[in-house]
Parts: structure tokens; C-alpha cells; sequence
């Protein structure tokens, strides 16, 4: 069964909501200095009781350091300098900001969906690009999504999904968080092809390309409400690794 955007928007929230939920009663809050000794999947929950999402974890370890490493990353380092942006910035230039930003990274969406062969949204994403160009005054406007346009999202990771790629191992990635074998893979390619061929190469100043990117990953993370070991559960790193592959399996049938 087709599931529409909209409507796996609805299932994620629903599911993420479940994450901050299940550990409200729980004391003291686990931190990522008081976080269980590593389980296996059939320890978390009834014995009998069948998941849905089955997820290969060989890296748990190194994954469980990781995520204890974003924590800090975020908390001393990232949300600070997000916090001084949006302290600067009022909130009308952040969204010119992020319009301006999505509208780059049509490259992405433009050159996925047209490997995927999907040749309705390609042509979507190449209108949406066109009109917020120019209507919308290089991207700093959004009147392609006012006009039906709506953003065709797709990356690397979601094309290699498609052509029934599994999605291997299971990774946190250092800063970028959860991600797997096949969307690192994905994560990677698409950013080489970014930087190749698409605007910064049109570009091609080192400069506006590092300032831009440095923008990018701000924007990127003020957008994201989600903070570690905030939902008070236990069990917060097994719960995001779920929720992170079952959300890539629906991005993916979309």
C-alpha cells in the first residue's frame, strides 16, 4: 500500500511522539553517562512480540560512542552557534534563508528523481527551481508550493532504496547522526555530484562554497527539534534506530 507524503509525515510524528513519551516518568532522567548496558533487540521487549522494522546493528558499540559524542557535539558546540543565529537573525530572514537553501538543493531532488525515472517529478522539481529562481527571487521565496509545486524530495540513498538496495548495516555518523550503509553510501555520492556538478562548481569560489555550507548545516540543524537523550527514555538510542529505518523504508516506497 501506497503511502502519501503527507501521510508518512503523520505516521513519523505519531511514532516520534512516542519516543519523548515513553520516558516522561522515568528517574532519574538517562543520560549519555547513565545509559543500560548494550542489549540485544529481544531483551527490549516481550518475549514473543513481533517488530516490524528489523534492524542489523553489528557496529553497536562504536555506534553507542558515537551517539554519546554527538550529545556533546550538539549540546556544547552546535546549539550554541544555533542559538547566537537565531539571537541574530529575525525570523523573516531565517525563512528567506531556508528558502534559499532548499531552492540550491533541487539539484539533488532534480538529478534522483530523473535516476529513479520518475520523469512527472523531475519535471516538478525543474519547474519548482525555474519559477522560485525567478518569482521568487533566487529562492529567497517559495511561490512554486503556493502554485501546487510541491518539493519531490529525494537523495542518493532513496535511488540506490529504489533499485532494491538493502540498507545494510546500521551507523551513526559522527555530527550527522543515524544513518546506514546505504544512505552513508548515498550521503557521500550525493554530495560529491553536488560539488562537481551542480552550483558550486557554477560557482566555483572556495569561498561562497564554504560559507554556504557552513550556513547550510545551521539552517539544517535549527530546523530539527529533535535534542539527545531528551525523551527521558532508556531505551532512546534503540527507539531513534527504529524510528530512523522505518522512516527510510517509507521515504523509499513513496
Amino acid at each position: 500500500m501506497m503511502i502519501s507524503r503527507k501521510g508518512k509525515m503523520v505516521l513519523f510524528v505519531l511514532l516520534l511522539s512516542v519516543v519523548f513519551v515513553s520516558g516522561c516518568s522515568t528517574v532519574p532522567k538517562p543520560g549519555p553517562d547513565s545509559q543500560p548496558a548494550m542489549r540485544q533487540q529481544a531483551d527490549l521487549v516481550p518475549e514473543g512480540t513481533r517488530l516490524d522494522v528489523e534492524v542489523y546493528d553489528p557496529l553497536e558499540g562504536f555506534n553507542r560512542g558515537t551517539y554519546r559524542f554527538n550529545y556533546y557535539f550538539d549540546k556544547f558546540l552546535f546549539l550554541p552557534i544555533v542559538s547566537v543565529y537565531k539571537f541574530i537573525l529575525p525570523d523573516y530572514v531565517e525563512d528567506r534563508v531556508s528558502n534559499f537553501i532548499d531552492n540550491v538543493y533541487e539539484f539533488n531532488n532534480f538529478t534522483n528523481n530523473l535516476l529513479q525515472l520518475k520523469f512527472k517529478q523531475t519535471g516538478i522539481t525543474l519547474a519548482r527551481f525555474a519559477v522560485n529562481s525567478t518569482v521568487g527571487v533566487a529562492g529567497l521565496w517559495d511561490p512554486a508550493t503556493k502554485w501546487g509545486m510541491h518539493r519531490q524530495t529525494e537523495d542518493f540513498g532513496q535511488t540506490l532504496g529504489h533499485y532494491g538496495v538493502g540498507h545494510g548495516p546500521y551507523i551513526v555518523l559522527p555530527v550527522l547522526g543515524p544513518s546506514n550503509l546505504r544512505d552513508t553510501t548515498g550521503l557521500v555520492t550525493d554530495a560529491v555530484a553536488f560539488s562537481v556538478a551542480g552550483p558550486p562548481a557554477w560557482v566555483d569560489d572556495d569561498d561562497v562554497t564554504l560559507a554556504f555550507t557552513a550556513l547550510t548545516a545551521v539552517d539544517r540543524r535549527k530546523r530539527i527539534p529533535f535534542r539527545y537523550y531528551g525523551s527521558g527514555s532508556p531505551f532512546e538510542y534503540e527507539q531513534i534506530r527504529m524510528l530512523y529505518t522505518k522512516k527510510r523504508e517509507l521515504d523509499i516506497a513513496d
